[in-house]
């Protein structure tokens, strides 16, 4: 039987039996923190008679007048945007959350009021797993919408508990009050210019702050700047140099031809101790999980991390049960923290860490900072560094990283207040994010 056909035949297996019983049975010995199959958080808790009456979504934009806030390959961002959703009840508790903003706030609002509020209206937000787990795999749109009320409604239930949601998910294990953070970035070296020595000072930077971890990406567009793997492999080496041998370094998508990654790069990745290699190929590929495990073999002490775009447990089972990622990156603002929940269970019982991709504002990063704090596999959560004040400034009290490390407040719900007008501190902007980059464009 060849490779392919045996990763198959255990999925089938696998999946015949049933998610998270199979993987608790299957697994057995694995992992000896987990004893028992975990308790969902709503089945310990008594339900409550409250009332879904409205649900709002205000689109936010953060527009950064001196030119774009980050670029890459062969594209510049010129703006932030963010999606407030609002979940009212009867008994005048409002729960906030977001679902990915990377599908235009304005969109999803449309989409929330013509599917999603009047199927919500009068329903119990205690039901959230069987009321907002809607939307096909791939349209992000409406992942994004379902994934926001998902978490709207974990704040809900957090308040009318009186407990943080962090502390309602961890039901088998002790849950963490302060979270690791690792710096997230590396999208401003440009190659045609002093690329390699910005990309050392931004890591320096960071060490500098007291984050221990700094990820990076590919830089700008490589045919444009002249840049090859031969060129960049000194450029990790001096980076390896500059920060020293305990400070963990990650790469981000580097999209070159398979051989040319297992044969060059991963050695490298490997003599310089990275942490991970994230998504270093399309996930989509039907060769996918195959090439992600040959990756590891070129590089047996460097992680693999993927998973963003992945919106719930089926499409991640083969991923985990095959060791094809180490780390996996499932965001609240796709899954939402119900099946965000989920996924961490079925990984952490074949010993996988749970580390979600977070690359937007201060909503997307409380709903993940929770997740991370109450699974029991939580490793770190990612924090963009770029500049945005969506991030901090919509928050009456900001999320702030102290030492490589964020508190959580312990409060009920997410624990965070919005700021007063914040439509009007931050009016929303319609359009892509994205702009060509001029200066490649010229060349191109």
């Amino acid at each position: 039987m060849d490779r392919r056909k045996f990763l198959g035949s255990l999925v089938a297996s696998s999946a015949s039996i049933g998610m998270l019983s199979a993987c608790h049975n299957e697994s057995h010995g694995q992992n000896e923190a987990l004893s028992d199959t975990p308790i969902y958080p709503l089945h310990a808790l008594s339900r409550e008679k409250i009332k879904i009456i409205d649900i709002r979504l205000t689109p936010l934009s953060y527009v950064h007048q001196e030119g774009p806030l980050w670029g890459v390959n062969e594209y510049i961002v010129w703006k932030a945007d963010a999606g407030l959703i609002e979940v009212f009840t009867d008994q005048g508790i409002i729960g906030i959350g977001e679902g990915s903003p990377y599908s235009e706030p304005d969109k999803i609002k449309k989409y929330i009021e013509e599917r999603v509020k009047p199927f919500l209206i009068g329903k119990n937000p205690f039901d959230v797993d069987f009321l907002t787990g809607g939307g096909p795999d791939r349209d992000y749109l409406s992942r994004a919408a379902w994934a926001g009320v998902n978490n709207a409604c974990w704040d809900i239930i957090g308040k009318t508990k009186e407990m943080p949601v962090y502390r309602l998910l961890a039901t088998n294990h002790e849950p963490k009050a302060s979270v690791p953070i690792y710096a997230s970035g590396g999208v401003e070296h440009k190659w045609y210019e002093n690329g390699t020595e910005y990309l050392i000072e931004e890591a320096l930077k960071y060490k500098e702050q007291g984050y221990t971890a700094f990820k990076f990406r590919n830089g700008t567009n490589w045919e444009y700047s002249g840049m090859t793997l031969e060129k960049y492999l000194p450029v990790l080496r001096k980076l390896r140099e500059a920060v020293g041998p305990d400070f963990k370094l990650m790469i981000e998508k580097h999209s070159h031809d398979f051989e040319d990654i297992v044969n060059i790069l991963c050695p490298a990745l490997e003599d310089l101790k990275f942490y991970w290699y994230e998504e270093p190929i399309n996930q989509w590929k039907e060769d996918a999980v195959e090439k992600h495990l040959q990756i590891k073999e070129a590089m047996p002490s460097v992680m693999v991390s993927g998973g963003e775009r992945f919106t719930h447990s089926l499409q991640l089972h083969e991923w985990i049960i095959t060791g094809a990622y180490d780390i996996i990156q499932s965001d609240c603002n796709f899954t939402g923290i119900s099946e965000g929940w989920h996924i961490a269970q079925v990984a952490h019982l074949y010993g996988r860490l749970q580390c979600p991709h977070n690359w937007h504002g201060g909503l997307t990063t409380m709903a993940n900072l929770h997740f991370v704090a109450g699974v029991p596999n939580g490793h770190m959560c990612e924090l963009n560094q770029t500049y945005n004040p969506l991030k901090e400034e919509l928050f009456k009290r900001p999320l702030i990283v102290k030492d490589g490390y964020m508190e959580l407040p312990d409060k009920p719900g997410f624990g965070v207040e919005i700021i007063d007008d914040v439509a009007k501190k931050f009016p929303y902007v319609s359009g892509s994010y994205l702009k060509p980059n001029p200066v490649i464009q010229k060349k191109i």
